[in-house]
């Protein structure tokens, strides 16, 4: 396992970010092990929500955690507002940078992240096989 830190800019969009920094280091698996900073605009899909939760303002990011794999990521995270409300959900493509978002990844070498469907959730479910 090898750590990657990261520092986001301002207009990143914190998910498409992540997807690039992974394939710009060859690895196809890798977890968050920690996430901190702030966004000027959210989407979270939220628990047994199809829709988008978007919010526009002030936000920071209080926690961010998930997987990413070449096959796709799961993120969560949750985001506070300028008011102290919290919300918290599924990371959607459309979460960008405020000022800085501040992650470390731990990354794989030797494994490899997809998603593929299943039956039993119905959703694409996270795969692990060994990286040949």
């Amino acid at each position: 396992m090898k750590t990657l830190p990261l520092r986001l800019n301002p207009g990143d969009d914190l998910r498409a970010a992540l997807d690039a920094a992974l394939a710009a280091h060859g690895a196809e698996a890798a977890f968050v092990v920690a996430g901190i900073g702030s966004l000027r605009e959210m989407r979270l899909r939220l628990a047994g929500r199809d829709d988008l939760h978007h919010v526009v303002g002030d936000l920071e990011i209080l926690t961010l955690s998930g997987t990413l794999g070449a096959g796709g990521s799961h993120l969560h995270a949750s985001v506070a507002d300028a008011d102290g409300r919290i919300f918290g959900g599924h990371v959607a493509p459309g979460c960008i940078v405020r000022t800085t978002a501040e992650i470390l990844l731990a990354v794989l070498a030797d494994a490899t992240f997809t998603r593929e469907p299943d039956s039993t959730t119905g959703y694409a479910e996270l795969v692990i096989r060994p990286r040949t």
